[in-house]
């Protein structure tokens, strides 16, 4: 479990690991953070694939049409893939928990720096090599775009299944309030790479129950026991910051089209 990964991976005591516990009232905001700009109008998406994990979306990331700019980052990220985090029990599933409240569910929108590095995996094991975009999400109303990725679950019922899956753009998942806390991390899962930038917006996006039920109640097989999507793994304890600051950063922007 978490408690014992530092024996395999000891960098899981440094001191940029993430998730955290995000205190908003330390929050510092700074001014020369440049607004974000995110370009997801291109629908480069590929697949849909059940890893044991999670149902994951994956991306085309062979050039720069879906990116995300600005704010902390130097440079463009590509968008490699985009996954959610559900918990064992419902308003518990986000890994980066703000103020100590949880919220049902996290999603994670991966980009890594194709400025600097040739490669996903090259740029996986370097300081500025990753950026993150984690969004909550809270039962409320319907979230007709969700209702494109609820539709499609059977077909990757099982660990390892993928099915094609495209002309999907991820901004219908962005929240319309775009303010983020911003703060140096890692990967949340083994080998826990202090890799990431992590973007959290503060403003979750809302989905119903029933959109939460049929992404949660399918199973997929993990060996020979049959389990709900997203019961991934023990929740890793959130971090208090020990060593990065957490920062507030400018509204963000999308790009037109």
């Amino acid at each position: 479990g978490p408690s014992e990964w530092y024996k395999s991976y000891p960098i899981a005591k440094g001191n940029r690991q993430s998730p955290i516990n995000i205190v908003s009232s330390q929050a510092v905001y700074n001014s020369s953070l440049k607004p974000l700009l995110i370009s997801y109008e291109s629908c480069t998406s590929l697949s849909i694939v059940n890893n044991g994990h999670s149902v994951m979306v994956e991306f085309d990331d062979g050039d720069g049409r879906t990116v995300v700019n600005g704010g902390p980052l130097d440079g463009p990220y590509r968008l490699k893939q985009f996954h959610f985090h559900w918990g064992e029990k419902p308003g518990q599933g986000s890994e980066h928990t703000v103020d100590g409240h949880s919220f049902p569910s996290e999603l994670h929108l991966v980009h890594w720096n194709a400025k600097k590095y040739h490669t996903f995996g090259e740029a996986a094991a370097a300081p500025d090599g990753l950026a993150v975009i984690g969004i909550f999400l809270e039962t409320g109303g319907e979230r007709a775009s969700m209702n494109r990725l609820t539709d499609v679950l059977y077909m990757v019922k099982f660990k390892g299944s993928k099915a094609q899956f495209s002309d999907f753009s991820p901004q219908c998942l962005l929240p319309l309030g775009l303010h983020y806390w911003t703060y140096p991390g890692s990967l949340t899962t083994p080998p826990l790479n202090e890799s990431v930038t992590w973007i959290v917006l503060k403003e979750p996006i809302k989905v119903s129950e029933k959109q939460v039920r049929r992404h949660f109640g399918p199973n997929h097989c993990q060996g020979e026991r049959h389990i709900p999507y997203g019961k991934m793994h023990d929740w890793r304890p959130r971090e208090e910051l020990p060593g990065p600051h957490l920062q507030e950063g400018k509204k963000l922007t999308l790009a037109e089209k």
